[in-house]
């Protein structure tokens, strides 16, 4: 419970009757959270935050708890006109209380978060490299017969969510489900047995397409995912890409991307990253861990 002026501000729940006014504290921060988007947060997790007596949002943070022990938080943004207040800390705090004290918490920092973070018992422990990309361009890549890829259909999902578990470090089927349901594009890669390799899926903001996940068993695969999903689109690009995957960014470089950011991934509850194999090329986005 803050105070401004005499004004009681309390944390509470955002539902769906709140997607417009989390766009708009998310525009005044220069963030891209659309509408679509923010409903994949609601249906996949919760979102908390602060609102004025009049019912404008001046806060936010959300928590998507996945299917066995890990959560992350994202969506963190306090309005300049509230900062100072604790209500970042206060959101964050709510986050974390939502879910048992077993969980291992992840979440993808600012530079200006993460002394508040770290004041709750976050720890870095790996970062994140994000590209932005004006127009796509892409070197003919040596077609392959050892793989063909093919649009995602419903009988695809369970092979999907086992590939995405292992490379992720936990199962979200949930968010999966509606990931997929948000997307522009969902490609599956089968190899001559008609098994399920890889896949990656596409999401279009209001500024980028975002590129994400993607999840393959090597290089050439991946870089095979994203051609395709990219290909055909006129415009922006975003894709944020777990380290270790050096060759998957020296192509993205190729294809016009440039590198931005590196922001750190933190945990709370756990020492290190979850237990990947090592096959997720690109996340889904910062929010989703």
């Amino acid at each position: 419970m803050y105070t401004e002026d005499r004004v009681v501000l309390k944390v509470e729940q955002f539902n769906n009757n709140d997607v417009s006014s989390l766009m708009e504290l998310s525009s005044s921060v220069g963030w891209d959270y659309d509408e679509n988007e923010i409903k994949t947060i609601l249906s996949s997790g919760k979102i908390y935050g602060h609102k004025t007596p009049e019912g404008k949002i001046v806060s936010s943070a959300a928590i998507i708890p996945y299917d066995t022990n890990l959560a992350s938080i994202g969506m963190v943004i306090v309005h300049s006109d509230y900062r100072g207040l604790g209500l970042g800390k206060a959101v964050t705090q709510q986050c974390m209380a939502s879910v048992s004290k077993e969980t291992s918490i992840m979440l993808i920092s600012t530079d200006e978060g993460k002394p508040l973070y770290e004041s709750l018992g976050f720890r870095t422990v790996d970062v994140v490299h994000k590209f932005l990309c004006e127009n796509f361009f892409s070197e003919a890549l040596e077609v392959s017969n050892e793989f063909t890829l093919e649009t995602y259909k419903v009988e695809d999902f369970h092979q999907m969510m086992e590939l995405d578990a292992a490379a992720f470090g936990d199962q979200r089927s949930k968010f999966l489900l509606n990931r997929i349901e948000q997307c522009k594009q969902c490609i599956v890669v089968k190899n001559q047995n008609s098994h399920i390799i890889g896949f990656g899926l596409s999401v279009q903001g209001p500024i980028n397409l975002i590129v994400g996940p993607i999840v393959a068993p090597d290089f050439k695969t991946a870089a095979s995912i994203m051609k395709e999903l990219a290909s055909n689109h006129h415009g922006k690009l975003r894709i944020d890409v777990p380290s270790g995957h050096h060759d998957f960014m020296t192509f993205l470089h190729t294809c016009g991307f440039k590198k931005v950011n590196v922001p750190p991934i933190m945990m709370k509850n756990s020492s290190t990253m979850p237990n990947r194999n090592q096959e997720l090329y690109a996340i889904a986005a910062q929010v989703f861990g």
